[in-house]
């Protein structure tokens, strides 16, 4: 490595080099016989290849530097879903607020578990509560159990909206919990939802959608093509594929089929979703419960499904849902994570848990 001080010398070697060599460039430069030989451009000839280059630009096939096309907000998919309802932000906001009362002081009590051995604790998450308040009272609810483990060792296996009731895993290590979360990520796991939604009578009794699914430019989930799958959406994300098998429960709570947790029984109808649905959202008539079985596990999946068909969840005003029904405001959407089937990730075995049905699924079925 050369000495700061001698860099410094060679340094001023050389300019002293270059200085003449620069003087005599300048000459040259502004000498009477090179400034004649330079050719004369009028302002015309520069006005005219400037708009020549313009409408090269913008011919068809026209190419910018490195092959690279303009930027345009028409080079993104459309969504299908309409944006969020304006009335929704005030209303969502509110419901947060309750939430967070709520949530601070939530514990969790004896009739909430499910399940639970050395490995997983499962509980029936209230509505209006968010997950992580949950999580965070289980240490609490176990200081007397057998087993002792770490608070920082407890996971969610499974999220759930703030609003939605139902099945909820928790793993007590962090090798459990990653088993799990590669079980979810794979399909592996099977799971049950149950909605009761507002909206006009359905014409089928089941009815399987694959759609598209993604953030629009203004951050809301929404449904998109199915043959947008795989397009890139702004902020860089890509639409990514979204399946969900309805079967209906009650129509104005008169019982149309009791329906299984299978969700291998046979559909009658497949809706490959490519345009905008002709479903009327405000001819809301009939209150209608369904089972949902989404073999994907996207955001707010079940909740823009049932928008799509018509069938907006009670309640659920983010996705058109009504705030109110028959006199009453409703408080939060109805919709309860019913089941979860899948193979334990310690014993391999099969295991299915299940969440006891809220009283506004069970009057809709009387």
């Amino acid at each position: 490595m050369i000495p700061y001080r001698k860099l410094d010398l060679r340094i001023r070697k050389y300019t002293k080099f270059l200085h003449p060599l620069k003087s005599t460039i300048l000459k040259l430069l502004t000498s009477p016989s090179f400034l004649q030989s330079i050719p004369q451009v009028s302002m015309s000839s520069i006005s005219s290849h400037h708009s020549d280059s313009s409408s090269m630009d913008k011919s068809p096939g026209s190419h910018l530097p490195n092959d690279t096309k303009p930027f345009s907000l028409s080079s993104y998919p459309t969504p299908l879903s309409p944006p969020l309802p304006l009335i929704s932000k005030q209303i969502e906001l509110n419901r947060a607020m309750d939430a967070s009362s709520r949530s601070s002081l939530y514990s969790l009590s004896r009739e909430n578990v499910i399940f639970e051995d050395q490995w997983l604790i499962v509980v029936n998450k209230p509505s209006g509560i968010y997950c992580e308040s949950v999580l965070s009272s289980v240490p609490q609810f176990l200081q007397h159990s057998a087993d002792s483990v770490e608070a920082s060792e407890f996971h969610l296996a499974n999220r759930l909206d703030r609003d939605t009731s139902g099945v909820m895993v928790i793993t007590k290590s962090h090798k459990v919990a990653s088993k799990l979360v590669k079980a979810f990520t794979d399909h592996k796991v099977q799971k049950t939802y149950v909605a009761l939604c507002v909206g006009s009578a359905p014409e089928w009794d089941k009815i399987r959608l694959k759609s598209g699914h993604g953030r629009s430019k203004y951050g809301a989930w929404r449904v998109y093509a199915a043959s947008d799958v795989g397009q890139t959406l702004p902020g860089g994300s890509v639409v990514k594929d979204m399946e969900t098998l309805f079967e209906l429960l009650s129509l104005n709570r008169v019982v149309q089929h009791k329906g299984s947790l299978d969700y291998k029984t046979d559909v009658e109808r497949t809706v490959v979703i490519q345009e905008k649905s002709l479903a009327d959202a405000t001819q809301r008539r009939d209150e209608i419960l369904v089972r949902a079985f989404p073999k994907s596990g996207r955001t707010h999946q079940i909740r823009l499904h049932c928008q799509y068909l018509g069938i907006p969840i009670k309640g659920d005003v983010k996705y058109e849902g009504v705030n109110e029904w028959k006199g009453e405001i409703c408080n939060a959407h109805n919709l309860h994570a019913e089941s979860l089937s899948l193979e334990h990730p310690v014993t391999g075995l099969p295991v299915q848990f299940r969440a006891a049905l809220p009283q506004w699924a069970i009057k809709a079925m009387q």
